[in-house]
């Protein structure tokens, strides 16, 4: 073969290779690897960090507080989201006429601001394996709840978190969390949120319909 028809050869792959390449890049692809978006990145670990360890987390620690502006917005929300209907959450002149000032919020709903709270503090990775909580003081329209907690043990990749809320009338809700974070070391317990007078866990113990 001559030079000439050689490097006409070599040309004709050469750009049959560009342009299989283009089409790739175009669909998402490349055939050097899969293609990382600007600011997608994984995240450098170090080998001598391991992710199951976190220094922040030990017994002691207290959590960053978080104020929660209670609105009648969020309680009447917060009440359908979790399908409870009773008049005493959206119905201000009902809730009057059952002794009660105002509306309040339900226990769902201060559940769900609990483990909020807790996957805030340990990321989105975080599984909550249990939340018992025990409600006080309501949360009326107007007032102002500030959760705070702290931790209490720590082991296996696991933490147990004691949450506090307080509002203008005392401690609207008071509990443990146990968490899990970056996966944790488990999976998660089964069984269905359970409501026993007043205190909501969330572990498979038994309980009755919510009060």
């Amino acid at each position: 073969m001559r030079m000439s028809e050689q490097y006409t050869d070599e040309q004709e792959r050469t750009d049959e290779e560009k342009h299989t390449d283009d089409e790739e890049q175009a669909r998402g692809r490349s055939r050097t690897g899969p293609r990382v978006c600007p600011g997608t990145e994984p995240p450098d670990i170090r080998p001598d960090i391991r992710p199951d360890i976190r220094p922040d987390i030990r017994p002691g620690v207290e959590l960053p507080p978080l104020t929660i502006p209670v609105t009648r917005t969020l309680i009447v929300a917060g009440a359908l989201a979790s399908r409870d209907y009773q008049d005493v959450h959206h119905d201000a002149e009902a809730a009057r006429e059952k002794g009660s000032p105002d509306i309040f919020m339900n226990i769902l709903t201060t559940n769900g601001l609990v483990g909020r709270y807790i996957t805030d503090h340990f990321g989105p990775r975080c599984v909550l394996r249990k939340v018992a909580i025990r409600l006080g003081a309501p949360n009326y329209p107007g007032d102002t709840m500030v959760l705070r907690g702290a931790v209490d043990e720590v082991a296996d990749g696991t933490a147990v978190v004691r949450v506090t809320g307080e509002n203008g009338l005392g401690h609207h809700v008071t509990g443990t969390v146990t968490v899990a974070w970056d996966g944790g070391a488990a999976a998660v317990d089964g069984g269905a949120t359970a409501v026993v007078g007043g205190a909501v866990t969330l572990d498979g113990e038994d309980g009755g319909a919510a009060a």
